[in-house]
């Protein structure tokens, strides 16, 4: 499944309930991105891809594994917080983005958030282990928005965001200290891969 970064819409929690599986079943409440949507579509919810397993008419509901909840902030969701939604990519969409797949790689924490004119800055931190793939201009998906990295450093990066973004993702609403999810541009991940299988050869 592939996604693009570009959020859709903003939808609401309705629901957070333990399941007999051990996992949770996630309950959104969404307008736009229920459009064409049956059961068994991935829905992109905060970058992380998740299968739609009902449709109670006003939004989808979603099942969390165990391994969800501790690889991704979506353990942090509370009723009425904001998700970011995207729909995956259809073969005859358009790649705003870039590639995305909803495969979380780790979670950051939003460190500083500076205001320059109408657009905002800000300032994650993050794993280091996760740094390498993380490069100036280079591509970012945040909470399943695709972003441009600005600057980089040891255990941190940042990113702007201008005003239109601003009022069509969840982010902004989120205070200083809160997690947000993370998939690094999967190319780094291949062409490390390559290397490393040519050094062993």
């Amino acid at each position: 499944m592939v996604f693009t970064g570009i959020v859709e819409e903003v939808g609401k929690v309705k629901s957070l309930d333990k399941n007999d599986q051990g996992g949770v079943d996630l309950y959104v409440a969404a307008s736009s991105t229920l459009d064409g949507v049956v059961l068994g579509d991935s829905i992109s919810v905060n970058g992380t891809c998740l299968t739609v397993t009902s449709l109670p008419g006003d939004g989808f509901t979603f099942g969390l594994a165990p391994e969800t909840m501790r690889k991704t902030n979506l353990g942090d969701l509370s009723t009425e917080s904001g998700v970011n939604l995207e729909r995956s990519l259809q073969a005859n969409g358009r790649m705003g983005g870039h590639i995305v797949q909803g495969h979380v790689d780790g979670t950051g924490t939003i460190d500083k958030v500076e205001k320059e004119e109408d657009a905002l800055w800000y300032t994650i931190g993050c794993d280091k282990s996760m740094m390498k793939y993380i490069v100036p201009k280079g591509y970012i998906a945040v909470d399943g928005t695709s972003l441009t990295v600005c600057d980089v450093y040891d255990d941190s990066f940042t990113f702007t965001m201008i005003a239109y973004t601003q009022d069509h993702v969840a982010i902004t609403a989120k205070p200083i200290g809160a997690r947000v999810n993370l998939e690094v541009d999967i190319t780094g991940k291949y062409i490390e891969k390559l290397i490393a299988a040519r050094l062993d050869a």
